[in-house]
């Protein structure tokens, strides 16, 4: 009868794991198809896009009116900027593809500066048109490739899954018909020799994008390694995985994964290869009830900074996320905030641990600048303030504008009503550049499951 009753329960037993497996493989593929979807969809929706802006392109080059050419330049500035969403959605972050970005950005830079002129004043010269004629052809080779691409992946029924995991894995360099198309494409932008768009100009290429210029010697993947787990914090116990992205780039960066399986905890970083200096980081943890203020956090932040190679740094702003505290950095050089040179640090309010960093913007724009005089006094920038704001807080800072140029201005901290700003006055022209609604505190819900 035992006997039975212990063949029934391992029946069962055999039958639920059987069932709990199947629902694992279920939920597990409907996760990868969703995510091949997307791949698919953002690559498709790439090519479509290279294919219109080379057909706006080309009609640009036919017009002559203001009142025609500025809606189409505007257009091809849009075009590229969806593009570029594209390209972000594609499993290419190990794969050198910072040449067609460049394109794509010079592009829309240029497009966007042209079309808010007053072309009846400023009309294109000689050297704009034949700018726009060298990336109507670039763009022509571009597009070619692109549907050579997408041909082979219709055809072969090719999938994206496979390339995001040849990368990780570091198997580029097999034969992969997707892989081996966009270095193709790559290639083809590479060979093009730098635009010449015309004196006033400020190409989006200033930004160290490989972290070419960072101080430092170049380190190892085990280097990456150690600082990973001194960083994220781990204990012996913890695996690693490391990985660099694709070849062709001078520096660049390793990604290491660490997992403690005893803990649950998942972590992943980005490091430079020049200078060992982290990306970014993001701790997953989970993160318990609130233990140490948002000040406290803070200053802890600001001490890890401090003490691995970021300096001369003020904070900017602070918010707090349920029980995660969220702080921006700015370098501060002189009396004159730079935003561009920004990082955000998470900080988890249970322990005061740092779960989560993002230094790319520091790292890629980090420089000695010469900032020009005001022109305009703080008396006369204050005064084209709303009345109806109660400034609070003012000084000198650089921010980027509208055309991704520096620019310096007066910034303003103020109130209206329950909400605060920062309101930012261009010191040369007088002129608002930006406003800002600072954050406020996340609002929590108790009953919230």
């Amino acid at each position: 009868m035992i006997r039975n009753i212990l063949i029934v329960l391992l029946a069962i037993g055999v039958a639920g794991t059987a069932y709990w497996g199947y629902q694992e493989r279920k939920e597990k593929n409907a996760v990868l198809i969703n995510a091949e979807n997307n791949y698919q969809q953002a690559f498709h929706e790439l090519s479509y896009r290279v294919d219109l802006l080379n057909d706006k392109l080309g009609t640009t080059l036919a017009m002559n009116s203001r009142k025609s050419l500025s809606p189409s330049l505007a257009e091809v500035w849009r075009i590229t900027s969806e593009a570029r969403q594209n390209v972000g959605q594609l499993p290419l972050s190990l794969l050198p593809f910072n040449k067609t970005e460049e394109f794509l950005s010079g592009v829309g830079e240029f497009s966007y500066k042209t079309a808010v002129r007053d072309l009846d004043k400023h009309p294109l010269n000689d050297k704009e048109y034949k700018a726009l004629q060298t990336l109507y052809k670039q763009s022509a080779d571009i597009q070619g490739e692109l549907r050579q691409v997408q041909h082979l992946v219709l055809k072969n029924n090719l999938r994206w899954m496979d390339v995001e995991l040849a990368l990780a894995s570091g198997k580029e360099n097999s034969d992969n018909t997707i892989i081996d198309g966009f270095k193709v494409v790559e290639k083809t932008v590479s060979g093009y020799e730098e635009t010449d768009f015309g004196p006033e100009f400020v190409s989006m290429k200033e930004k160290d994008s490989n972290f070419k210029k960072l101080p430092g010697k170049k380190i190892t993947k085990s280097e990456a390694v150690t600082t990973a787990r001194k960083y994220i914090g781990f204990d012996g116990k913890a695996k690693t995985k490391v990985s660099e992205n694709g070849k062709g780039s001078d520096f660049g960066f390793y990604t290491v994964s660490v997992t403690n399986r005893q803990s649950g905890m998942e972590a992943s970083m980005d490091i430079t290869k020049k200078g060992g200096y982290p990306i970014w980081f993001l701790n997953n943890r989970p993160i318990g009830k609130q233990k140490i203020s948002l000040n406290e956090a803070g200053n802890k932040a600001a001490t890890f900074l401090k003490e691995n190679k970021y300096e001369s740094l003020e904070l900017s702003e602070s918010a707090q996320y349920d029980t995660i505290g969220v702080f921006t950095f700015v370098t501060k050089q002189g009396n004159i905030r730079i935003y561009p040179e920004s990082i955000k640090v998470k900080v988890a309010l249970d322990k005061g641990e740092l779960v989560g960093l993002s230094a790319d913007d520091y790292l890629k724009t980090k420089t000695v600048r010469q900032p020009k005089s005001p022109t305009v006094g703080i008396k006369d920038a204050r005064n084209k303030i709303s009345p109806n704001v109660k400034i609070m807080e003012e000084r000198q800072a650089i921010i980027l504008n509208d055309l991704n140029r520096e620019v310096l201005c007066y910034e303003f901290m103020g109130t209206l009503g329950d909400d605060t700003y920062r309101i930012f006055i261009n010191a040369e022209t007088g002129e608002e550049e930006k406003v800002d609604k600072m954050k406020n505190a996340e609002e929590m819900f108790d009953d919230a499951l």
